[in-house]
């Protein structure tokens, strides 16, 4: 628990210290916007005036102790004296990718793809699709899209009207800001029951993108993709030819193939729980360098590929598809 104690009742430093306080960087967190503080402030002043407490006259008021609450930051308020509490937690990469199996059928979040795009009758995951246009729509020249992590009580508010299904999911989208629908679709693929390029292909898709021989490697790219289930398969190229398009703008968003294969590739492909079992013989670190590395490069191997047409990957090819 971080405190920050202000005692001259300058609510403009508060936001400030509490600015610095937040901005935590490492190798798993981006820094926040440096505006960050001036959203809280106005937030702050925003429960202030709601409760008729005028910020421009906290000197000169008597107040009882009094407490105001906002994801996760408390503020105190007595006499002569602002306090501050917050908390941070740090989650370490691999344990916020693993996967909790889940039995779940109603919803979308922790459901199999399968299910949903039958129950749906429907190719792509409409939470999917509704993300992308919407990212594409208003978020596409947002500098650090899908690195940059939104609001996380906004995300959990999407995630409850998809699995709802409510009607008013259409309006929340276009009044949310980007950045939390953004990490709505992310959490969308890291919470499937297994990851979106399957359990069953992860050792392939490993062998495959170490393959030095360049036809090898497009034949074997080109295979395990054509070995997905239809559901998997064509979300994946959606998927894929969105984020070609976010790459496009990167001279104003930043946002360059490999830094979206960075973001997306170990959420998209995973190792399976037996496959992390057997792998904490092993340093953390290597698991690291050799695992995560490995997937980023897989996706962005896709990235950098001329445009993958379904009907083409499927052409005079026999397959199966199966449920997930």
């Amino acid at each position: 628990m971080t405190e920050i104690v202000v005692t001259d009742c300058n609510l403009n430093s508060v936001c400030e210290r509490i600015e610095q306080h937040c901005c935590v960087d490492d190798t798993s967190t981006i820094k926040r916007h440096t505006n960050t503080g001036a959203k809280l402030w106005g937030r702050v002043r925003s429960k202030l005036l709601r409760q008729k407490l005028d910020p421009q006259t906290v000197q000169s008021k008597n107040w009882h102790m009094d407490v105001i609450e906002m994801n996760g930051v408390r503020i105190y308020f007595s006499s002569n004296m602002i306090k501050v509490e917050f908390s941070m937690k740090f989650t370490s990469r691999d344990l916020s990718l693993k996967r909790t199996p889940s039995k779940k059928q109603s919803g979308v979040f922790g459901v199999k793809i399968s299910v949903v795009t039958k129950r749906e009758r429907s190719k792509v995951p409409y939470i999917v699709r509704q993300c992308i246009e919407e990212v594409e729509k208003r978020g596409i020249d947002e500098v650090g899209i899908y690195r940059i992590s939104g609001v996380a009580t906004d995300i959990q508010a999407l995630k409850a009207a998809f699995d709802a299904n409510t009607k008013d999911i259409l309006m929340m989208l276009s009044d949310m800001d980007i950045n939390a629908i953004a990490g709505t679709l992310k959490l969308y693929f890291r919470e499937l029951p297994e990851p979106l390029l399957t359990d069953r292909l992860y050792p392939a898709f490993m062998e495959g993108i170490s393959l030095s021989d360049p036809a090898a490697k497009e034949n074997c790219m080109m295979h395990l993709l054509r070995s997905l289930p239809d559901p998997n398969l064509i979300t994946f190229l959606t998927l894929l030819e969105h984020l070609k398009r976010v790459a496009e703008k990167e001279p104003i968003n930043k946002m360059s193939l490999h830094n979206l294969a960075t973001v997306f590739g170990p959420t998209l492909l995973r190792p399976s729980e037996s496959e992390s079992s057997k792998a904490q013989i092993t340093l953390a670190s290597d698991i690291w360098s050799h695992d995560v590395m490995a997937q980023v490069q897989v996706l962005l191997y896709y990235l950098q590929h001329p445009p993958i047409s379904f009907a083409e990957l499927k052409k005079n090819t026999l397959y199966f598809s199966t449920d997930v």
